[in-house]
């Protein structure tokens, strides 16, 4: 299956064996994240939006993932006591099924129980059953709908709730997952 260049010029390797870079989200990664945000979303975030949540560093975590010093996802995390509520997980459409949106939710939920998190929830769409079937793997269950959520394109959200992610169950589930990703992943603070 032929994948699709991405918009930013950088294919993702043929291979399995290529590195992956999650870093924290900084302004200087704003254009390329404004860049996936209009491919993916009907109603992108604002430039404006992403600064005044990176601002929030006490109560907001968000990560790009690079490959070759470009941005090929990002993801975002809001911790409220202890929760951790997953804002925003965005993969460039040249890069799916490449694991980037698993190396993201496993660093989010590193990031969560660091943080105090023991439960984490996210909304998707309804007619989303891919991302659904990924979060599942996360231990993420259905909780509830929220009725026109999603109002530019008149769709529900599915709440999906994760329990006791400090439990060793919880951390056995995201070694198993994290077996399953291609290639390697690095973590950087930079």
């Amino acid at each position: 299956m032929a994948t699709r260049a991405p918009e930013s010029g950088v294919a993702p390797p043929s291979g399995d064996d290529f590195e992956i870079e999650l870093a924290p989200m900084r302004r200087r990664h704003l254009r390329h994240v404004l860049r996936i945000e209009a491919e993916v979303y009907p109603r992108p975030w604002s430039f404006s939006l992403f600064l005044s949540e990176l601002a929030l560093k006490t109560s907001r975590a968000y990560v790009v993932a690079r490959y070759d010093e470009e941005v090929v996802g990002y993801a975002g995390l809001m911790m409220a006591l202890d929760d951790a509520h997953v804002t925003t997980l965005a993969v460039d459409p040249g890069w799916h099924r490449r694991h980037i949106a698993k190396r993201l939710l496993l660093h989010l939920a590193d990031l969560a129980i660091e943080r105090g998190g023991a439960h984490m929830t996210l909304e998707v769409r309804v007619g989303n059953s891919e991302a659904q079937n990924l979060y599942r793997q996360f231990g993420f269950r259905p909780a509830g709908i929220r009725k026109g959520y999603y109002a530019e394109t008149n769709e529900d959200a599915l709440v999906m709730w994760a329990d006791d992610i400090t439990s060793e169950a919880y951390r056995a589930r995201l070694a198993e997952v994290a077996e399953r990703v291609r290639g390697t992943t690095r973590v950087v603070n930079k």
